[in-house]
């Protein structure tokens, strides 16, 4: 059996490696995606003050501190059972939304905008941010730079830093607004909201007005027919801090939604022997294997997948972009992997209005930043869920009477992708590589496409559970002979 390795995977966060098994004819048996790294965050965490988390959590990803930060924010808050003051949560969401746009630039134009404004088999050497800056003009380029570099700029002044935030405490935040800050963020919320619209129109130019590339997305080994999860306000629209999560079946019928609290109920996990990452699958359905279908138990937790979860965007111009995707589609839900990236812009264009909307709310620059904590009476046990860029995010406390933390559970928006992942790797091989095929560097990158869809971030996914994952140690010479192995399995 001939073997075919990626190794590394290449734009994305953190380390993995896919492995693609090939038949005796040329066509694949399997596919097996691997992530080597462990960061075991969960074990860190534990012993400490749970107020000290919103802090130590930023640590886990220098691309979505902001995420963890709101999650555990949020999950601390329930510990000490207290409700943030509206200026409090208002101000939190409007560094989410600044949050949100500086990620989805960063992956759209850097990790994914080269497969599509390049081309996917183009040079490896053409085929990152400068070939696309090559591609669409400098002042282009210039103008991503600046806008990420804005929406960095709003999470350090709201944060404290851009990457290690110390905005939350229990029940509120450290810092306020002031009505000179607060103009000064409405017009670049207007700036962000113009950017978004001219990057869909740059999707409806080179991607959607391609024939090549939209049979690619529609037709080519692109497709995952599984359920679908996203947080929802209580009008079903999309909502990335707060709400209630929502899972629609592959027709877009409910299955369940639940509130952060309940999904144990909802949620369970399990590991493979393979890989360092959980993999999360709905509790009422149960764990059927890597298949896909309505029987399935698995599910994704994407831009896309937020969006065939809502029965709309809650903002207007976003609202417009998000029919507009299923009347081109076809309807909803919609199954198509490579979509995600249609729907990460749209989700870029809903974070620029809510931004707007935050920043012209009359309690944005209250007084009221917090609300005191009763340490004498400390409930122990919280739960925060928020929507991180990547998909669904749960961070789970549990605390001794003095708040001291004694243990952690953290499902991250790509451990809630692992199995599709693996899953949507696997199509694509055996899609793409056939008897008879010469397999091409550019073939390489189209599988690895699918892969790049999910924008995952392994060094937020990678958990430890003790006894039930193996570690392999392998030793090497200048040569790369295996010299010594070490293992644990």
């Amino acid at each position: 059996m001939k073997q075919i390795t990626i190794d590394p995977i290449t734009r994305l966060e953190g380390h993995g490696k896919i492995e693609i098994f090939l038949k005796d004819d040329g066509d694949v048996e399997n596919v097996y995606f691997q992530v080597p790294e462990l960061r075991g965050f969960e074990k860190f965490c534990e012993g400490r003050p749970v107020e000290e988390l919103s802090q130590i959590v930023t640590k886990i990803c220098g691309v979505c501190p902001g995420c963890h930060h709101m999650a555990s924010g949020k999950a601390a808050d329930e510990v000490f059972g207290v409700e943030p003051p509206p200026t409090a949560r208002k101000i939190r969401e409007l560094f989410y939304m600044a949050h949100f746009m500086h990620s989805h630039i960063a992956h759209f134009y850097a990790l994914a905008a080269p497969d599509f404004v390049v081309g996917p088999t183009a040079d490896p050497a053409k085929r990152n941010i400068l070939g696309v800056i090559e591609k669409v003009g400098v002042e282009i380029g210039t103008e991503v730079i600046k806008q990420r570099r804005i929406a960095q700029e709003i999470q350090a002044l709201l944060g404290g830093h851009q990457t290690h935030v110390v905005l939350n405490i229990p029940g509120g935040v450290r810092k306020g607004l002031t009505e000179q800050e607060r103009e000064d963020i409405e017009e670049k919320s207007k700036g962000f909201i113009e950017f978004s619209k001219f990057s869909i129109n740059l999707f409806n130019d080179i991607v959607l007005g391609n024939k090549e590339y939209l049979d690619l997305i529609l037709n080519g080994p692109y497709s995952l027919n599984i359920h679908s999860m996203g947080l929802v306000d209580k009008n079903n629209k999309v909502n990335f801090y707060d709400g209630k999560v929502r899972v629609v079946d592959t027709t877009g019928k409910e299955l369940c939604k639940y509130a952060p609290v309940d999904y144990r109920e909802f949620i369970a996990e399990r590991v493979e022997p393979w890989s360092y990452l959980k993999f999360p699958y709905l509790k009422k359905i149960g764990w059927k294997g890597f298949v896909d279908g309505q029987d399935s138990g698995v599910y994704h937790a994407t831009p896309l997948s937020r969006l065939n979860a809502a029965d709309g965007m809650a903002t207007p111009l976003a609202q417009i972009e998000y029919e507009r995707m299923y009347e081109t589609l076809g309807g909803k839900p919609v199954h198509a992997t490579l979509v995600m990236h249609w729907a990460r812009l749209i989700e870029m264009l809903y974070s620029a209005e809510r931004s707007l909307e935050l920043v012209t709310d009359p309690d944005i620059t209250g007084k009221e930043l917090r609300v005191e904590i009763d340490k004498s009476n400390i409930p122990g046990e919280g739960i925060g869920i928020v929507e991180a860029q990547r998909g669904t995010l749960t961070h789970h406390y549990w605390t001794d009477e003095k708040g001291m933390v004694m243990k952690v559970n953290i499902i991250v928006g790509t451990t809630n992708n692992n199995a599709p992942i693996c899953m949507s790797l696997k199509k694509a091989a055996q899609g793409l590589i056939k008897k008879g095929v010469e397999v091409t560097e550019g073939i390489l990158n189209m599988i690895e496409m699918a892969f790049r869809a999910y924008d995952p971030c392994f060094s937020c996914a990678t958990h430890y559970l003790p006894g039930e994952m193996p570690l392999i140690v392998n030793f090497r010479d200048k040569e790369s002979n295996i010299i010594r192995t070490i293992r644990r399995d």
